[in-house]
């Protein structure tokens, strides 16, 4: 007994340095939804679903991984950047914005354009927090603070994107114009891949000057996401 309940709370700790920043965010952004809160419930299947989103990812990264040697050189630049924006970005921003739109695009609680923003958060945070869960058990808590300033409101600022675009799609799609819903559509999922792509390569690349740029890019990212978020909400309106 004296043996097992240290170990719980070692597992305790790890657990809640691995998903509370994940879930801590996502609270905020729920808050700023002002006009009507989607119900718990759907808000918990997104995060769910943002697991299943990241077992996915892993399986079209293993392929990619295996596929783009092939056909680019790995000691070129060309290889990292396509391996960024392809494999992982693409992977992953993919898998995110599918079980995000098989959830909510026909969902009746989908009657604001501030709820894309919502179903996009919860779906990337329970991505990151599914993702936060391998590296800390991984590779220890000593990753968890860096994590917590980073890679999670990097998911989320990747979410705010698609989601805005998202909402705009319903938007659209309500009003009958479905050349502009689509082309929204494209543009929630490609935005998001271009932030994660551009996010990853910059780190992937690993030189002075790529981490003066991921500093900056990421400061200036932060910025636009969160003002998205507080002018999405002050202006939402419905669909």
């Amino acid at each position: 007994m004296f043996l097992v309940l240290p170990g719980l709370v070692i597992l305790g700790i790890y657990l809640s340095a691995a998903v509370l920043p994940a879930l801590a965010l996502l609270l905020y952004i729920y808050r700023q939804d002002r006009v009507e809160h989607e119900p718990v419930g759907l808000i918990g299947k997104l995060l769910l679903g943002g697991v299943f989103a990241g077992l996915c990812a892993i399986v079209l990264e293993t392929i990619g991984e295996a596929i783009l040697p092939r056909l680019i050189d790995p000691q070129r630049p060309a290889y990292t950047i396509a391996l960024a924006f392809l494999v992982v970005a693409g992977s992953e921003e993919g898998s995110k914005y599918y079980f995000m739109q098989r959830q909510t695009w026909r969902s009746r609680e989908f009657n604001y354009r501030f709820d894309g923003v919502i179903y996009a958060a919860a779906v990337s945070l329970g991505f990151a927090a599914f993702e936060n869960i391998e590296y800390v058990f991984g590779y220890g808590l000593s990753v968890a603070p860096m994590r917590a300033l980073l890679a999670i409101p990097g998911h989320l600022s990747f979410a705010v994107f698609m989601g805005t675009f998202y909402g705009r799609a319903k938007f659209w799609h309500d009003l009958g114009d479905e050349r502009r819903a689509k082309q929204s559509k494209r543009f929630a999922c490609l935005s998001a891949i271009f932030f994660h792509g551009f996010y990853d390569a910059c780190a992937m690349i690993g030189t002075g000057l790529s981490t003066l740029v991921f500093l900056i890019f990421v400061v200036v990212m932060y910025v636009l996401a969160f003002r998205l978020v507080r002018s999405g909400a002050a202006t939402d309106t419905s669909v």
